[in-house]
C-alpha cells in the first residue's frame, strides 16, 4: 500500500488544474484515472466514427429514475471531459453569485461573491492560454487585465453572420476560446467541439496542467485505476485509505489528503457508496445539468463554408429579454454541424442530401440555467449509478428559443430548426457535493473541503452552487486553483 502525501481521483478540469497548482509544492502526489491517455488515431477527426459509430462513448451503462439504462456521454481519458469540450472558457457573471430570480424558481447565494474568485479567473485564464477579447459583452464581470491572447477569427461567412446580428441591435462577443486554431488546424480541417484532442491545440485539463503537474518528480499518474470505496478511519473523522480496481486487481492506497475530482456523477456516487461524508444527506442532491438546445437557423441563399464556425456568442437575454423579465440565458455557436453529424440523429435522411442542408445553415446552441433541486439527485443501487435528473426552469428556456428564433428570422434566415438535448448529452452536470458555510446544508465548506473528513476535499464541477448559464469549465479551474492555495497555507504549511 503506498502513501502519497495528496490523492487525487481524476484528472479532469479540476483534478488536474489542482494538480498542476500543488506540484511546485513538493508533495508526494499520486492521481488515479480511470482511464488513459487519449491516443492518436484517425477517429479522432472522424465525424462518422464520433458521432455515428459513438467510437470514443464509455461501454457502460447508467439508469435512470425507472431503471430505464442509458449509455452516458461522459468520456474518461487523461484531461478527463475536457477532452471533448468545447473549450469555451466562460467566467460566470457577477450576478450569478448573488441568487438569482428566474422564472421557475430562484436560485441561492454563493457562500462568496464574485470578487473573492476573480483573481482565480485571472490565473485560471493565464493557465488555459485563453483567446479572447473584453469590451465586446455587456454583461462581462471586471477583469484583472485583458486576455493575453488575440480571439479565435471568425472565419467570412460567420463574420457575415455576426454583422446580421449587429444590424438588428444584439451584441456577438468574441467567445473566450481555449484553443490554438493554428496548431488545431495541422491536424485536420474539423471543428473542435466534441471533437477530441490528441494534445493537438486545444488547451484542455490534459495538455495544461496534467502534463505540466506530472513534470515534476513528485507527481505520478496510475492509468486504468477507477477508484470503488473510500474507507474512514475509525473515528470518522478522516478518510483513511481509497480502494481502487486495476488491471484486475483491487488495491488500497493511503494518503494525508484525499481529493475527489472524479465528476459531479461519479464523485457523489463514489461517496454515496462508501458511505461517507453525508451527514448532511445532501450528497447526490441538487443535480443539475443544462438545458440545451441546438438550433439551425437556415437561409437558401447563404453559403456556410466555414470549418470550425465557433467564435462568437449572445449574453443580450442572459439576465432577461426587453420587457425586463427574468434571466433567459446564454446563446453560443456549435462546431459546425455537417451531414455527416446530423445523420447521427436523422438516420433515415441521406447524409448527402444533410450536408446540402447543412451548407445553408448557421448553427447555435442555446443554453438556460438547470436551477438546484434536492430531488434531481445521484443515487446509487448497489454498483448501478441511478441519476434522477428533473429538468427545471423550462419556461425560460422556452423563452430563450423563441426569442432567439425570432431574431434569426429577423436577421434573415426564414427557416430555424431546434433539437433539445437529452440526458445522454452532459450538459455540464454540477452540484452534487456544493459549498456551503453550514454543514446541515453543504456537504463542503467554502473552500471545497468536507465538512465531516477534514482530509477530503472536491474539486470538481459537483462543488458548484448554481449552474449560471454559461460552461462551468473556467470555474472549476479557477476554483481548484482557490482550493490548492488553501490546501498548501492549511495543510501543507505545517
Amino acid at each position: 500500500m503506498t502513501t502519497p502525501d495528496i490523492l487525487i481521483i481524476g484528472s479532469g478540469m479540476g483534478g488536474a488544474t489542482l494538480a498542476y497548482a500543488l506540484a511546485p509544492s513538493g508533495a508526494s502526489i499520486l492521481i488515479l484515472e480511470k482511464g488513459h491517455q487519449l491516443p492518436v488515431r484517425p477517429e479522432n477527426r472522424d465525424a462518422r466514427a464520433i458521432f455515428q459509430r459513438g467510437f470514443f462513448r464509455p461501454r457502460e451503462s447508467w439508469f435512470d429514475s425507472a431503471g430505464r439504462p442509458f449509455n452516458p456521454g461522459n468520456y474518461y481519458y487523461h484531461g478527463g471531459n475536457s477532452k471533448f469540450y468545447g473549450a469555451v472558457l466562460t467566467r460566470y457573471r457577477a450576478a450569478d453569485f448573488d441568487g438569482l430570480a428566474h422564472a421557475d424558481g430562484d436560485t441561492p447565494p454563493w457562500p462568496f461573491r464574485y470578487a473573492e474568485l476573480a483573481s482565480w479567473y485571472d490565473a485560471a485564464e493565464q493557465l488555459y492560454q485563453v483567446r479572447g477579447r473584453l469590451g465586446e459583452d455587456p454583461t462581462e464581470p471586471a477583469h484583472g487585465g485583458p486576455y493575453a491572447f488575440a480571439p479565435v477569427p471568425d472565419e467570412p461567412a460567420i463574420a457575415a453572420v455576426r454583422d446580421r446580428l449587429k444590424r438588428i441591435g444584439l451584441n456577438p462577443f468574441s467567445l473566450p476560446l481555449g484553443v490554438d486554431i493554428e496548431q488545431w488546424s495541422r491536424y485536420g480541417r474539423t471543428p473542435w467541439d466534441a471533437f477530441p484532442d490528441a494534445r493537438s491545440g486545444k488547451m484542455d485539463a490534459e495538455t495544461c496542467a496534467l502534463i505540466p503537474a506530472l513534470a515534476y518528480d513528485n507527481v505520478r499518474i496510475e492509468s486504468g485505476a477507477e477508484a470503488t470505496r473510500l474507507i474512514a478511519s475509525a473515528d470518522g473523522r478522516r478518510i483513511e485509505a481509497v480502494d481502487y480496481e486495476q488491471d484486475g486487481e483491487v488495491r488500497r492506497v493511503s494518503a494525508g489528503i484525499v481529493v475527489l475530482a472524479a465528476g459531479a456523477v461519479r464523485s457523489a456516487a463514489l461517496m454515496l457508496a462508501s458511505g461517507v461524508g453525508n451527514a448532511s444527506d445532501l450528497i447526490g442532491r441538487h443535480f443539475m445539468n443544462h438545458n440545451l438546445t441546438a438550433m439551425l437557423a437556415v437561409d437558401p441563399r447563404f453559403t456556410n463554408d466555414s470549418v470550425y464556425q465557433k467564435t462568437f456568442g449572445l449574453n443580450d437575454f442572459y439576465f432577461g429579454d426587453a420587457t425586463c423579465g427574468p434571466p433567459l440565458g446564454n446563446v453560443q455557436l456549435l462546431g459546425r454541424v455537417s451531414g455527416a453529424i446530423l445523420k447521427a440523429d436523422l438516420k433515415w435522411a441521406p447524409e448527402r442530401a444533410l450536408q446540402a442542408l447543412s451548407r445553408r445553415t448557421v448553427d447555435f446552441l442555446i443554453m438556460s440555467e438547470d436551477l438546484p433541486d434536492p430531488k434531481s439527485r445521484v443515487r446509487v443501487d448497489g454498483r448501478r449509478i441511478v441519476l434522477d435528473w428533473r429538468r427545471s426552469n423550462m419556461t425560460a428556456h422556452r423563452g430563450l428559443k423563441a426569442r432567439m428564433k425570432a431574431s434569426l428570422r429577423e436577421a434573415g434566415f426564414p427557416i430555424v430548426l431546434s433539437h433539445l438535448f437529452d440526458r445522454r448529452t452532459p450538459s455540464h452536470q454540477c452540484g452534487t457535493i456544493r459549498i456551503g458555510t453550514d454543514p446541515k446544508t453543504a456537504p463542503l465548506d467554502p473552500f471545497g473541503r468536507s465538512f465531516d473528513h477534514r482530509n477530503l476535499f472536491v474539486a470538481d464541477a459537483s462543488t458548484l452552487v448554481t449552474s449560471a448559464a454559461v460552461n462551468p469549465s473556467l470555474t472549476v479551474a479557477a476554483m481548484a486553483l482557490r482550493t490548492a492555495a488553501h490546501i498548501r497555507e492549511t495543510e501543507l504549511a505545517r
